[in-house]
């Protein structure tokens, strides 16, 4: 494989495998050596003292943020409940925009009360593009695992491309990729500039069974990639997107409740050693000199 010029930045933690207060969070991943996070609205409307003080530890922090989540349950309900969640999506928008984000994150939906028109969806996400533009904003459109309609990824691909708006691509997390089998040659049919986001994770079984375990797994049990049965899998998605001219962020997505109960620089050194073996081991961006010079800050 040839080598690539990119470097560590290009991946980054989440806050939600952190617990504790946001200065706390963003110091144990600085100090990891990650120069991105992405961040949860909680992140924010949770701080004690407000908003403003969350956006200005953000910002005093010098991390960027990869992206701001997220948006559920947005496409496909009509009536009361469709101006509620437009209610809902400018707020996410707003607090996306104070951070200096450009990227927010909007998964599948999973409500019973949203239809399975596919073109009432494309409509309602093409509607949360056009609010979006003014602000510099771009949509990743996910496909949940348990989505009542989107639940792989080219599902949410084909929306993508019925919206047809600029700023509305895709959000790709392995976990429900590898939730639902779906085979890894279908990656072939995604444009890479429309791939804003990939979020990777590890887990600790070879298949889950159920739904319920699907859900359960991807909310508690999730692990850095590396450190799961499925780190072939994960280097091999991970070489195929670079293959189709993937030059994007990613973003460890893992939720892990004992995690939650660890020091916060164990398990940010944790990440930074799932993006070490990514970049170096996998994608192959080390200098291949005596003593391995470690990758480019």
């Amino acid at each position: 494989m040839s080598h690539y010029s990119g470097n560590i930045d290009d991946f980054g933690m989440d806050t939600i495998s952190l617990a504790g207060p946001l200065e706390a969070k963003l110091k144990a991943v600085r100090e990891a050596g990650f120069t991105q996070i992405m961040l949860a609205a909680r992140d924010l409307v949770g701080h004690p003292d407000g908003m403003d003080a969350a956006v200005a530890a953000v910002r005093a922090s010098g991390l960027r943020v990869t992206g701001f989540q997220v948006l559920r349950d947005f496409e496909g309900l009509s009536g009361h409940l469709h101006d509620y969640k437009m209610d809902i999506a400018k707020s996410m928008l707003e607090m996306c925009s104070a951070l200096d984000c450009h990227l927010l994150l909007i998964c599948s939906s999973t409500s019973v009360h949203a239809t399975d028109d596919i073109e009432a969806l494309v409509k309602d996400l093409r509607k949360l593009a056009m609010l979006a533009i003014p602000m510099n904003i771009k949509i990743a459109y996910e496909a949940l695992s348990w989505g009542r309609v989107v639940n792989e990824f080219p599902q949410a691909w084909d929306i993508v491309c019925r919206a047809d708006m600029p700023n509305l691509g895709l959000g790709f997390d392995s976990f429900h990729m590898f939730a639902t089998s779906t085979p890894l040659d279908e990656l072939d049919i995604l444009d890479p500039d429309k791939i804003f986001l990939v979020q990777l994770a590890d887990f600790m079984w070879t298949e889950i069974k159920s739904v319920e375990e699907r859900i359960a797994t991807a909310r508690h049990f999730r692990v850095f990639p590396g450190e799961g049965v499925h780190s072939e899998a994960l280097a091999a998605l991970v070489t195929k997107l670079h293959g189709l001219g993937y030059r994007g962020d990613y973003s460890f997505e893992v939720f892990n409740d004992d995690y939650q109960q660890m020091p916060l620089p164990t398990v940010a050194q944790r990440a930074w050693r799932s993006a070490l073996w990514l970049g170096e081991d996998v994608l192959r961006r080390s200098v291949p000199l005596p003593n391995q010079i470690r990758l480019r800050r």
